[in-house]
């Protein structure tokens, strides 16, 4: 038997024949197999599509830059625009979970910014904050 990807959680095959024999020598009946698929812990799967929270460093999401981020099948590098916010989502197309019985076709995955705010900052780093607040909240 083969099981094909993109097979869903709960989906039911029949497999003709394969079944107990039949009363007084009748033939085989079928068998029916229904798949329990767990979810993995980094996605959460709808349909097709995958959907994903990604931890951004305050820094990246201020000035922007790279990221590498896991997907379903291997690493991706995104580019970070400046100034994200915490919430933004992006679409991968492609990126997502195999369609059922369609070669090299795929879903999307979808990403969801949170920014992480530093903790235990040095004095210096809170020196630096300080004045960047003054600057933000005079205008100077």
């Amino acid at each position: 038997m083969t099981v094909f990807a993109g097979t869903e959680n709960g989906q039911i095959v029949k497999l003709a024949g394969y079944g107990n024999p039949g009363v007084n020598g009748g033939p085989n009946g079928d068998l029916y197999i229904t798949f329990v698929i767990t979810n993995d812990a980094k996605f959460k799967r709808e349909g097709n599509h995958l959907y994903t929270n990604i931890d951004l460093d305050l820094y990246t999401a201020m000035l922007g830059g790279d990221l590498m981020v896991d997907t379903f099948n291997g690493k991706v590098k995104l580019k970070i625009i400046p100034e994200t916010q915490s919430g933004t989502k992006v679409r991968l197309k492609g990126k997502g979970f195999p369609i059922y019985k369609k070669d090299n076709e795929f879903g999307d995955l979808f990403i969801t910014y949170q920014v992480k705010l530093p903790t235990n900052l040095t004095e210096k780093e809170k020196e630096l904050f300080t004045e960047l607040s003054k600057i933000r909240n005079n205008g100077n």
